[in-house]
């Protein structure tokens, strides 16, 4: 066990996600139009991304100062520097920043604090539906909701019946070669696509067993909910079967991934081409 992963610390933590919540509530229900920009990679960025950017930075520094932060709204640190880091936290500001344009609510404040490449507390929360999913390193997985805590685990898939998770915007012709290949091995799917990490989320909480990310997606997009979905038994892991780990290289974004839930499906054998 981390020793620095506690209750009380996720605890913390939700805390600071949820005043970055607030933040971004703010923004999204005033009647003024928001402001997007366009970053270099042509993601949009909003003045809600930077205002829960700078509430997370100022709350975590304090919380913990010995801990560095890295954020996607960060100014770009060297992997020179990084490298160095034995731990620290990784944050998404506002995970699914498309989907609060578009105002479908699918939206999330991610912190995942790594240690040794690997997440080992999560804290997602949905600021709209004042929820969030919670996960540490020998505390458990669980979902938060309007402030009562409820254990969460990955369910027992039921006979070759898959729900499956996907995202809405990217990747949708190898999405649909996968479920081809599922149908040819037996399974039935049930298909539902959302934003943000909260797919992740429905496999940690029972409801969905496998999300195929067959596109790009950037590291503080996933840490925070894999953490999650680890403590509640669930991997994440590369398409050869490797488990997903961060701060490894200069390049943040992540390979193709599965994130899985029922670890007595032979997955690796269903999925690997």
């Amino acid at each position: 066990m981390n020793d620095l992963v506690s209750r009380k610390l996720i605890e913390q933590v939700l805390a600071v996600a949820e005043a970055a919540g607030e933040a971004i509530k703010g923004v999204y229900h005033r009647k003024a139009p928001v402001a997007v920009e366009t970053k270099a990679d042509d993601s949009p960025v909003t003045e809600a991304d930077h205002a829960a950017h700078h509430v997370i930075l100022e709350q975590l520094a304090r919380l913990t100062p010995d801990i560095p932060i890295f954020s996607e709204e960060s100014e770009a640190i060297p992997f020179a520097e990084r490298r160095q880091w034995q731990r620290y936290w990784l944050v998404d500001p506002l995970d699914g920043t498309k989907e609060f344009i578009n105002g479908t609510g699918e939206f999330t404040v991610n912190i995942a604090l790594i240690a040794d490449h690997e997440p080992v507390l999560g804290v997602v929360t949905v600021p709209l539906k004042d929820q969030a999913y919670v996960g540490g390193e020998g505390v458990g997985a669980f979902k938060v909701n309007q402030g009562q805590w409820q254990a969460i685990s990955v369910r027992a898939v039921p006979e070759r019946n898959l729900v499956v998770v996907g995202s809405r915007r990217h990747g949708a012709e190898k999405l649909n070669a996968l479920l081809a290949k599922l149908a040819a091995e037996g399974y039935s799917t049930d298909m539902t696509s959302m934003g943000s990490s909260l797919k992740f989320c429905l496999i940690a909480e029972g409801k969905a067993d496998l999300y195929p990310r067959l596109a790009p997606t950037s590291e503080w997009d996933t840490a925070a909910a894999q953490a999650v979905l680890m403590q509640a038994g669930g991997r994440v892991v590369n398409t050869n079967f490797e488990p997903l780990t961060y701060n490894r290289e200069d390049n943040v974004l992540n390979p193709e991934f599965y994130a899985l839930g029922d670890q007595q499906v032979d997955w690796a054998g269903l999925l690997k081409s």
